[in-house]
């Protein structure tokens, strides 16, 4: 241990990003301007390929950090066999649902598998993937001492959830702090040291399972308010009230409230899925998550509730979904990012063109849907331009882009159904709200 923590303190350990994504790149770069080596690991050739060649594939992220990266001695590659070059391991693979809502932990098991015979006494490994409490004690420790390592004397492992926030101005890697968990006091001890170079403010907790459970507890507890607030949308749309008028009335309370702003439903790779890890493994205490699988079933229902929002509207024009065009407005999760996971824009266009409507989309940040995990018919649709928005019977804007013009959307289109209150400050017969 000591020969690891004066190599840490010294700026001489390589570091091992395994994940080059929306939470491994951005670690990548802070650990390289901190000027450690660092070597990222991909099995996606794709990447690793342009990484080498200094490009980035992530729009927040600026190719200049990229170059930097390699100033610092930094290469990107698919050969786990380097893993016995690395000191301190960090895992930032996806964690996403199997088909009935069950954890998927494949990511972390192959890369596991991947890597454990390239493993050395000395190690650090930290698990930054998103996961039901248990997983770092119950799925990484046996596998590194079935290799023949003693977990805390000679091979350490942590926790440290990521807390990334794509394109967010206000807050980056360095100044979001960071929990860290390890169920050993050296592990706990190196993962913190290790951190402390990279974030403002580490926040250590005392195991593993404590590190796991915070980062559901953070996202349940948005998962939980927005459903609250799509639910009262719904309520207050039949008493003719505006809920976007609500909320910001309700927000001047300067104590006791907290505002969450409904939407056509959840997107990206957290909220939509983190409850359910719990749900899952909640099971196995024989607890039942009412709360949680109510929230789940009020925010999963909300697509349906924009398509009959967008029927009635149709309707109101005489028209029928059948045959009409429509033009969906956003295909990323969130404003002005380009990363597309969970969005739920997919879930939308799988509707209406199932009730055979014909269906496009526009984003500025995504000009081709990239291969995803569900939805593999869309894969290649491409991005159509807003000029001829008046040839779409109807358009639906799902992610409130700041590079969209509202009032000229509005004035183009023939109807527009607004799930994001983007048009909330324009006044026009043409806007329908969902």
């Amino acid at each position: 241990m000591n020969s690891l923590t004066q190599i840490i303190k010294s700026k001489e350990s390589t570091i091992g990003i395994i994940g080059l994504g929306y939470a491994g790149l951005p670690l990548a770069i802070r650990f390289s301007e901190e000027e450690f080596k660092v070597i990222g690991f991909d099995i996606d050739d794709v990447k690793v390929n342009l990484l080498n060649n200094q490009e980035s594939y992530i729009k927040h992220i600026k190719e200049d950090d990229i170059s930097a990266m390699f100033d610092q001695g930094f290469m990107a590659t698919t050969d786990f066999a380097n893993i016995s070059d690395i000191d301190a391991i960090l895992i930032c693979v996806p964690t996403p649902l199997g088909v009935h809502n069950e954890p998927d932990l494949s990511y972390v098991k192959s890369t596991l598998d991947l890597i454990k015979d390239h493993l050395r006494e000395g190690q650090l490994l930290i698990l930054e993937s998103t996961t039901y409490p248990g997983t770092t004690a119950e799925e990484i420790v046996p596998v590194i001492e079935k290799v023949g390592f003693k977990v805390g004397e000679n091979f350490y492992i942590g926790y440290s959830p990521e807390r990334e926030d794509p394109n967010n101005k206000d807050f980056t890697t360095s100044t979001i702090p960071k929990v860290i968990g390890s169920d050993h006091p050296t592990g706990l001890e190196l993962s913190q040291s290790l951190y402390s170079y990279i974030i403002d403010i580490t926040v250590p907790v005392s195991s593993t399972r404590v590190a796991e459970a915070t980062k559901l507890m953070e996202n349940i507890f948005r998962s939980v308010n927005i459903a609250l607030v799509n639910e009262l949308k719904i309520v207050f749309d039949k008493m003719g009230i505006d809920i976007w008028e609500v909320i910001e009335a309700s927000s001047t309370k300067p104590f006791g409230f907290m505002p969450f702003y409904p939407g056509p439903g959840l997107g990206g790779h957290c909220i939509p899925i983190d409850p359910f890890y719990l749900t899952w493994k909640a099971r196995e205490y024989n607890v039942s998550t009412r709360f949680i699988e109510l929230a789940g079933e009020v925010n999963i229902s909300m697509p349906e509730y924009v398509l009959q929002k967008t029927f009635g509207a149709l309707n109101q024009s005489g028209k029928s979904v059948k045959n009409s065009k429509i033009l969906l407005l956003g295909l990323a999760y969130k404003k002005n990012v380009d990363d597309h996971r969970e969005s739920v824009t997919f879930k939308i266009m799988d509707l209406l063109s199932k009730n055979g409507a014909t269906v496009d989309y526009n984003d500025p940040y995504i000009p081709q849907i990239m291969p995803v995990r569900e939805y593999k018919q869309f894969v290649g649709k491409k991005s159509v331009p807003l000029e001829n928005l008046n040839q779409y019977d109807l358009a639906i804007i799902l992610t409130d882009h700041s590079s969209y013009n509202c009032e000229a959307i509005v004035e183009q289109s023939n109807i527009v159904v607004d799930t994001r209150n983007a048009c909330g400050k324009i006044k026009s017969d043409k806007i329908i709200k969902a």
